[in-house]
């Protein structure tokens, strides 16, 4: 019996792999993506914390209390998630913070996304010396050094509020993503319904507010969401360094007060974890949401995240064309060992020795002597007409 396998190519309409039936959808085609829908469920909850969350603050999260122990209590019923070294309550810190870490990155994801878009569209649908100069700009601040400009700047003004960080943040962070729209905006502007509305009389601004930037949209909210990530953690950083706004409650003065309090050598987990870890869960959900995004608005990725069970084996469109192999055809014996090499019954009975590859590659190729023809066809000296000498 030999082993009956089957090539999916060479079958005919087996390339079609039947998708299963799916119900209509009533939601946004985002939320059926499980990386977007777990990271707008991470995000979604720390906005309603930012929104309702100084309303649900148990203390003022400035005041001191002067209650006996009360200075560096851990988590108790009084006090949820703990006191800092002024007995300061925790809990409220984080709640009224939240809002001030969310609000900065998203006005500064707004502004940079702007200066994004109009940049990277202009460059790319208008092309030539306009496309030169601001190609320029954009390498310019890419290469510019954000963190000591951040520092020095911030540090000439204290106590000035979000504003300067806001307006700094979303300067330098809009080149990523102009470069990456004006790229995309190259591809379709040579696009058929392009050029036919070039043909129809459409003035330019209507093709790029009607014809390229829809095309545009996911790539878009992939860069804003990205620059958002981009606020947060630039925010975070600097309020931990001291040179941000210290005067206001956010994640950042959280950790930056914790720092100065030696809250590591106290013990103080709670005073400095439990902040980290609302950065890194806001981190997380934004990277989420940034890569349901992009398999959202790419093709590609998108075929390459669907799954399908041939043969009960888990298959990718981006995997080779799978081999079903019979399994109720079992493999013969001498088959089998003919490609091992191993030892099997012959037609009397008796065992013999199969022949390896490796043999029956010397037995078809026999060795060569060193006149270039095989041991059987070459010529003795007798036979080449050499003279025989008697002893």
């Amino acid at each position: 019996m030999t082993t009956a396998t089957t090539i999916l190519s060479d079958v005919p309409g087996a390339g079609m792999v039947p998708s299963p039936q799916r119900k209509p959808h009533h939601l946004p085609a985002i939320w059926y993506n499980t990386k977007a829908r777990l990271g707008i469920v991470i995000v979604g909850f720390f906005i309603l914390i930012a929104i309702f969350g100084p309303l649900l603050a148990p203390y003022n999260p400035s005041a001191q209390s002067t209650a006996l122990n009360s200075s560096v209590a851990g988590p108790s019923l009084t006090h949820l998630l703990g006191t800092d070294q002024l007995g300061r309550d925790v809990l409220s810190q984080i709640l009224v913070g939240t809002r001030t870490t969310i609000v900065l990155g998203l006005l500064t994801g707004i502004i940079a996304t702007f200066l994004s878009v109009a940049i990277g569209i202009s460059a790319g649908f208008l092309g030539g010396l306009s496309d030169e100069l601001l190609s320029l700009i954009s390498n310019v601040f890419l290469v510019f050094p954000a963190l000591p400009f951040l520092i020095v700047v911030l540090g000439a003004f204290p106590k000035s509020g979000e504003t300067p960080e806001i307006i700094l943040l979303a300067v330098l962070g809009w080149p990523w993503g102009a470069r990456v729209i004006r790229a995309q905006t190259l591809s379709l502007r040579n696009r058929d319904f392009v050029a036919a509305s070039r043909e129809t009389g459409e003035k330019s601004w209507r093709i790029i507010f009607l014809e390229i930037l829809p095309n545009e949209i996911s790539l878009i909210a992939a860069s804003f969401v990205g620059t958002v990530l981009y606020a947060i953690g630039a925010s975070v950083g600097l309020d931990f360094l001291g040179v941000g706004n210290t005067t206001t409650w956010s994640l950042g003065t959280i950790l930056y007060w914790a720092q100065n309090g030696n809250a590591l050598q106290l013990g103080a987990w709670w005073w400095f974890a439990i902040p980290g870890i609302c950065v890194a869960l806001i981190g997380t959900g934004l990277v989420l949401l940034n890569f349901g995004l992009d398999e959202l608005g790419n093709p590609r990725l998108k075929d390459a995240a669907q799954q399908r069970k041939i043969n009960g084996r888990t298959w990718r469109p981006a995997d080779p064309t799978p081999v079903i192999r019979n399994h109720e055809a079992p493999r013969s014996a001498p088959l089998q060992n003919y490609q091992n090499g191993l030892p099997s019954p012959s037609s009397n009975g008796k065992l013999t020795k199969t022949p390896s590859f490796e043999e029956l590659t010397d037995a078809h190729n026999p060795p060569v002597t060193p006149t270039g023809l095989p041991r059987s066809q070459s010529l003795t000296s007798q036979e080449m007409g050499a003279p025989h000498h008697e002893n």
